[in-house]
């Protein structure tokens, strides 16, 4: 009489093995994440680091070696901040002022990236537009901005318009040319196919040319709100009866160097907001794209 085999099935070691392979794949996974917080955590305390290092020894610099009244100090800009923000500013309450900036800014964010796109894609999808207007944009790349910005307060006066129509322009070439690439860039092949299976004209623009040109249009975002701030910012320091770009220029002629930075400071603060908002936009419409953890992990 022969004993029972106790050796496992071959169906009862597939189930085995694979839930052994999801345990391995969940560590790998796990541990490339905790590798990532570690790197994180290390980066920022550098940055902490190098930035209190700066600060300190500005500080210091400005002390004992140079004149704060030229370059000013840390500390007189805080207390800068400080006074803005609660007993406001000459011209109303910082608030207010920075308000302006950023309506000005978003406007002419929205207008210039509405516009850089659709002639972008529509340029990169014809050779003999391109062609045609090739040297005009080029041209029109190539004129000084500030020059524009004095234009258009000639035009529009000190209101809104002239500042809205100079970060239509900086905005506008920003995301222009990405999206001008990003349309030439797509697979021929594929748009073949597409028109042998019946896409028409306006389908294999929505479906495959727009697809495949947003990676390139949303990196020229993170660049054009930078832009679209500078051109608020030299529109008003040109003319302007409200903004932050009002305040530095008034800092300047009164030779207010805590001003000065205080305002730069602000609006670098608005900046950085700004790109963190586009990059979580950005993350959420290019979610087919591979994390970082399981590019590690799959060692990609």
């Amino acid at each position: 009489m022969t004993a029972p085999s106790t050796a496992p099935s071959p169906t009862a070691q597939k189930p085995l093995a694979f839930e052994l392979s999801r345990e391995r794949e969940a560590q790998l996974l796990a541990g490339a994440r905790k590798s990532v917080r570690v790197t994180t955590g290390k980066i920022w305390a550098l940055r902490v680091l190098i930035i209190a290092l700066w600060l300190g020894s500005w500080e210091a610099t400005a002390t004992y070696l140079i004149d704060p009244f030229f370059y000013s100090k840390p500390s007189l800009i805080w207390d800068r901040l400080v006074q803005w923000f609660s007993t406001g500013t000459q011209f109303g309450s910082v608030w207010e002022n920075l308000g302006f900036t950023v309506l000005e800014a978003v406007l002419g964010f929205v207008i210039g990236t509405v516009a850089g796109i659709v002639l972008g894609v529509l340029l990169g999808r014809s050779r003999f537009l391109a062609e045609v207007f090739s040297p005009f944009i080029k041209a029109a790349n190539a004129v000084p901005r500030i020059v524009l910005a004095a234009l258009f307060i000639l035009w529009f006066g000190f209101d809104i318009s002239s500042k809205v129509a100079t970060v239509v322009v900086l905005v506008f070439f920003a995301v222009f040319f990405n999206a001008f690439t990003g349309a030439r860039e797509v697979d021929g092949n594929v748009v073949n196919n597409a028109r042998i299976l019946g896409a028409s004209k306006a389908k294999i623009l929505t479906s495959i040319v727009l697809p495949s040109a947003t990676t390139w249009i949303l990196s020229s975002l993170h660049t054009a709100f930078g832009f679209a701030l500078i051109g608020a910012i030299v529109g008003e320091y040109a003319g302007a009866k409200k903004g932050m770009g009002m305040l530095i220029a008034n800092a300047q002629g009164t030779f207010d160097a805590a001003g000065i930075y205080a305002g730069m400071i602000i609006v670098t603060i608005v900046a950085l907001l700004a790109e963190m908002l586009i990059t979580t936009a950005e993350n959420k419409l290019l979610k087919w794209r591979p994390s970082e953890a399981k590019t590690q992990a799959q060692g990609i």
